[in-house]
């Protein structure tokens, strides 16, 4: 059983994910562009923020919500990734390899909205197989 969202292993991933925008982002040719930086790094951060939110709040409903925007947040990095390439701050194999990263984050997120979607158990303490670690195959596209 979870009881705190830093268990989740979509916390951690999502942890370990802004803190390498962070450490990209860090280079000196994102220092001109200071607002895309600002922009790419909030993205990152609102992913394990609203992990972190969701899984706090009293409900599955609730955690869903805001897994989806988690999950839209992933996309959100993604595509500033694909600004950052375009504009040469990061190298194309940066971008290709970080991009697949955050695409499996973001199945594992849909995975565990689709399994607390089909749970009949209400709250944050639920509990499961490795479903309620956030911990899911990511195989499903």
């Amino acid at each position: 059983m979870i009881k705190n969202f830093e268990d989740l292993e979509i916390w951690k991933s999502a942890r370990g994910l802004a803190k390498e925008i962070y450490r990209l982002t860090s280079d000196q040719k994102f220092s001109k562009d200071f607002r895309f930086r600002d922009q790419i790094r909030s993205a990152a951060v609102s992913i394990m923020s609203n992990i972190a939110e969701g899984h706090e709040r009293s409900d599955n409903q609730e955690f869903v919500q805001f897994l989806y925007i988690a999950k839209g947040s992933c996309g959100e990095v993604r595509s500033q990734l694909y600004v950052a390439a375009d504009q040469a701050y990061i190298a194309q194999k940066n971008c290709d390899e970080l991009t697949q990263v955050f695409k499996r984050l973001s199945i594992m997120i849909n995975n565990l909205i689709d399994y607390l979607k089909s749970s009949g158990t209400k709250g944050t303490q639920y509990s499961g197989s490795n479903h309620s670690t956030g911990s899911i195959r990511s195989e499903r596209i």
